[in-house]
């Protein structure tokens, strides 16, 4: 049995998405592996893009993503990530989403948001009595909006234990590195950011 099980990572993906928002995470949890190693067979994580439906998305700026899979047939996930961008305003009122997210949320490992993600978290009712952030100019939207969460501003990232949090887009990044280090050590996140030459501050 190998000494580091491979945990699934479903990154949710819708149009208008963020680009960095879920290719940040990606990218961290693809790379990641044990100090030293390389080899595609010693990965930590498998990161499966997964959308409501099995076509082409739109995400911001024009980029075109094919999903991995569906919500209706994605396989069980150990890790939720859920980003945001300005496709999160439609997808806050999609209630079938939503139940999706909810749903997967009592059976992973963790569930993370990135950016405005939050506020699908937050309309599942995830984040009520927790601390969490989102993108700064969103923190007044959200404090607003859902007043049973405690809004942190200036922060990247906020860990609550089975949910964690991030500021905006890049921030993605250092959250995906901090979940790594909660889960493998910090020695693996330092290692995963040196392959990616990305200046990880703890």
């Amino acid at each position: 049995m190998s000494e580091h099980p491979m945990r699934t990572v479903g990154i949710l993906i819708f149009d208008d998405v963020e680009v960095l928002d879920f290719c940040g995470p990606f990218e961290v949890f693809s790379v990641a592996r044990p100090v030293g190693e390389a080899d595609d067979e010693r990965r930590l994580f498998q990161a499966l893009t997964i959308a409501e439906e099995p076509r082409t998305i739109r995400c911001r700026g024009g980029l075109l993503v094919q999903p991995h899979t569906t919500t209706s047939d994605c396989p069980p996930l150990d890790l939720l990530v859920v980003p945001g961008g300005m496709g999160t305003r439609r997808e806050r009122h999609n209630a079938r989403l939503i139940e999706w997210i909810t749903a997967q949320n009592e059976q992973t490992e963790l569930t993370a948001s990135v950016c405005t993600g939050a506020f699908l978290l937050a309309e599942g009712g995830l984040l009520n009595g927790h601390h969490a952030t989102t993108h700064w100019a969103s923190v007044d939207w959200m404090r607003e909006t859902y007043p049973a969460i405690t809004m942190l501003a200036d922060t990247r990232t906020v860990d609550e234990g089975h949910i964690v949090t991030s500021a905006g887009i890049s921030a993605g990044i250092d959250m995906s590195l901090h979940i790594v280090a909660r889960l493998h050590g910090e020695d693996v996140a330092r290692w995963t950011a040196r392959r990616m030459e990305y200046d990880w501050r703890r």
